[in-house]
């Protein structure tokens, strides 16, 4: 079996690549990193260290490279059976041209063998947003036969991958946790569904985007933008704060509650499931920044996104959301010179106002309460 995978940084090598080469599947990495793919394409191997309670480094072999902009990568895709990504939501939809590209050269070569195309994005239903960007560029002739040769398959990813430790010199290795969750949509398939050790299948694929998003995501995001306006520098050290600790679990449980009524989670089961990502952020062996997982304040502000999409499921049910509240007010203080969204948030603050500028950003009504207590927590911040 051969996969093309777009993205060739930390979390493409550290998480999906190693999963499908571990596998036996012939891996080429896409990346615009000519660096990167130079010494993919000479070495053909690097190395992962897995860190947890027992920490190693393995191999991952097999591999190779392509850049993504050149000619070549439209042939990459003809030939594979599976393609992946690991880019970004606004990479995917600079792919989507190259991707119906290659669709369109599948069909003109007349090959009938299915193709599964599965987005591994820290994003709900990132497939499905992938291959609507692929449909816009698509005749109307070749869509009825995209759609039954080739699947879209949507998938929810897990896995904490920092940035490479200070003072590591191999371009290639990379640090992850032992935990990794890769769940895809079995439903969405076409052909025979591989079987790749660590791909887990569900037919109920949004009990566990939301799963995901509303506990690790969440909770994430919280710890960082409180761990930010405590000076403090890691995941880590935020999380080892026992104020902050008992916040961010606060969080995670009015969101939880949230993902109880809506699907059914036993209750224990999911405080287990808290208690996992509480000291998954603890890890001594993984120095990820606060300013890192709190950047793009913006998109995480959205409605489908990890702050605002548990607090509308707690109006829904009408349950108590004041920690994500101030989870919300906390991302309003988030600043850093280096990330655009965090300068555009901060500057409509200034000209607009905490509830306009909320009202703009999130959905939320800015007559409503919740705007009010947000804004209320923002000026007590």
């Amino acid at each position: 079996m051969k996969a093309l995978h777009f993205g060739a940084g930390n979390i493409g090598r550290g998480f999906i690549g190693k999963l499908l080469a571990d596998a036996g599947v012939e891996v080429t990495f896409a990346d615009v990193n000519e660096e990167v793919v130079n010494a993919l394409i000479e070495r053909k191997e690097y190395p992962v260290k897995v860190v947890g309670a027992d920490c190693k480094v393995e191999t991952v072999s097999g591999v190779t490279a392509l850049n993504s902009t050149s000619p070549e990568i439209i042939d990459a895709i003809v030939s594979s059976d599976i393609v992946t990504t690991a880019v970004g939501p606004t990479v995917l939809k600079i792919i989507a041209g190259t991707v119906a590209q290659a669709l369109e050269k599948r069909i003109d070569m007349g090959i009938t063998s299915p193709l599964n195309i599965i987005a591994c994005e820290n994003m709900v239903r990132g497939t499905s947003q992938l291959k609507e960007a692929v449909f816009e560029k698509l005749s109307d002739e070749l869509k009825p036969q995209v759609e039954e040769l080739v699947g879209f398959v949507d998938s929810a990813v897990d896995r904490i991958v920092p940035p490479a430790e200070e003072g590591e010199t191999d371009l290639l290795a990379v640090t992850v946790e032992t935990f990794s969750e890769w769940i895809v949509d079995e439903t969405q398939f076409k052909g025979e569904i591989p079987d790749i050790p660590g791909m887990e299948r569900t037919d109920n694929l949004m009990a566990f985007v939301e799963r995901k998003l509303f506990t690790l995501n969440t909770g994430h995001c919280v710890t960082a933008y409180l761990g930010c306006l405590a000076g403090l520098n890691t995941i880590r050290e935020a999380i080892e704060d026992p104020a902050i600790r008992a916040e961010v679990k606060q969080a995670m449980e009015e969101s939880g509650e949230v993902l109880i009524r809506r699907y059914q989670f036993d209750p224990a089961a999911h405080a287990a499931y808290i208690e996992k990502i509480l000291g998954r952020f603890a890890n001594p062996y993984l120095i990820d920044e606060v300013d890192r997982v709190g950047r793009q304040p913006i998109r995480k502000l959205g409605a489908g996104d990890r702050l605002i999409k548990p607090l509308l499921g707690t109006i829904e049910y009408g349950i108590e959301n004041k920690t994500l509240l101030k989870g919300v007010a906390a991302a309003l203080k988030y600043t850093n010179n280096s990330d655009p969204q965090a300068e555009e948030l901060q500057a409509s603050l200034s000209d607009e106002g905490v509830k306009a500028t909320l009202a703009k950003y999130t959905g939320l009504d800015i007559a409503g309460s919740e705007i009010a207590q947000i804004e209320t927590m923002y000026a007590q911040l």
